[in-house]
Order: structure tokens, then sequence, then C-alpha cells
């Protein structure tokens, strides 16, 4: 069985593109519930001092009632997309690769999507280009817990887990040299570190 069960993700993390390049197919989860504090809104990037959270918030319902992803709309009243743009300027623009890619990421911190599922398909598509990966992938029409036909990797999402990515292997990363390695962050770090290499990175990774 080489299908996979995603979350469509805010640049997600390094262990969920390890699971999409060994994958040969790929669905994506749109009709669950939205939960808070996972990767579908925050993504883990290594800033000057450390282990630094984007987070991009929402547009809350009344409490107490449940949105579908797929509904969730992204708040754009602080300007969070572009405070987020200046964030990984300031934390990558010395990495070895950054300005191969900002002219094509920029642009999706400037406009102001509504929906936070359609954002992060148009960031998932920008690595896959960036990363020259051609994937096969459905989005679901039903909502099934413990689904039989697929891997279920949704809970790759969550980014409360420290276990996952731990075993990965090391590479060179900007602040490194000041709070050391840290694994599993969001995949523009491996990508703005290796360049073309992260694709080969990602292959030889174990989940």
């Amino acid at each position: 069985m080489n299908t996979i069960l995603l979350h469509p993700s805010y640049f997600g993390p390094i262990s969920q593109y390890v699971a999409i390049a060994k994958a040969k197919t790929i669905v994506f989860e749109d009709l669950d519930n939205y939960q808070k504090q996972t990767h579908r809104n925050r993504t883990n990037i290594y800033g000057a001092n450390g282990l630094l959270t984007l987070n991009l918030p929402i547009l809350h319902t009344k409490k107490g009632v449940k949105q579908l992803y797929r509904d969730v709309k992204i708040e754009h009243q602080f300007n969070t997309l572009q405070t987020h743009w200046k964030s990984l300027e300031s934390a990558y623009r010395t990495s070895p690769y950054f300005e191969f890619y900002e002219d094509e990421l920029a642009p999706l911190f400037e406009g102001k999507p509504e929906f936070i599922l359609d954002f992060n398909y148009n960031c998932f598509e920008f690595i896959t280009e960036a990363l020259q990966m051609e994937i096969d992938y459905t989005k679901t029409n039903e909502y099934i817990a413990k689904p039989t036909d697929c891997l279920d990797y949704r809970y790759l999402s969550n980014p409360k887990d420290k276990t996952i990515g731990s075993n990965f292997d090391k590479y060179i990363q900007v602040f490194e040299s000041k709070h050391g390695f840290i694994p599993n962050l969001s995949i523009l770090d491996l990508l703005f570190n290796l360049g073309p290499n992260a694709l080969n990175y990602l292959e030889q990774q174990k989940l």
C-alpha cells in the first residue's frame, strides 16, 4: 500500500514531505473538522533566537460551533502574512538558497487569500515545484475516521509530538552554532538550506 492520507498544511513539517517523497499517491483530507494548534495554520522555522512558530490567525465562529477545515477563513486584520514574510527573510536571508526561491515564494505572502485550505494547497504546490516532484493527489469526498485503503499520516500535522522526525539526519542550519540542530521544522527550512538536494534528503529519511 503506497497511498497516504495527509492534512494540507501551512508549509508543513519535513516529516510530511518525507511521507510524500515515498508515496505513489496522496489523498488530502478536506472534510474533517478544523483543529486548532496544528500545522493547518502554523509552521515552525529557525529564527535567530531558536524555534519560532508562525501562526496564521483564523476567523472564528460562535463559541462551541465547529467548522469544517475547508470553510475556515484567514483573519487578515493584522497583515499576518506580510509579517511572516519578514520573519522568513530575517531567519533565512543568509541561508544558501533563500535568494534562489524568494521571487516565486514572496507573492504567496503578498495577497489576502480567503480560505486557509486553499492557501495551504498553494504552499504545497510551491514546494513540489521547487523540489521538482511530480505528485499525483486527490482530495477526500467523505470523512473516514479509520481508513483501511491508505496509510493514515494525518497525525503528522500535530506539532506537539516531538518524537516525530527526531531520528532524521542532521543538516546545516543557519543558527545551528547558537542553538543546536532543530529537527522536523517547516519544509522551508530544509529547502533554504539544502536547495536542490532537499529531495534527496527526504528520500533517505525514515518515519
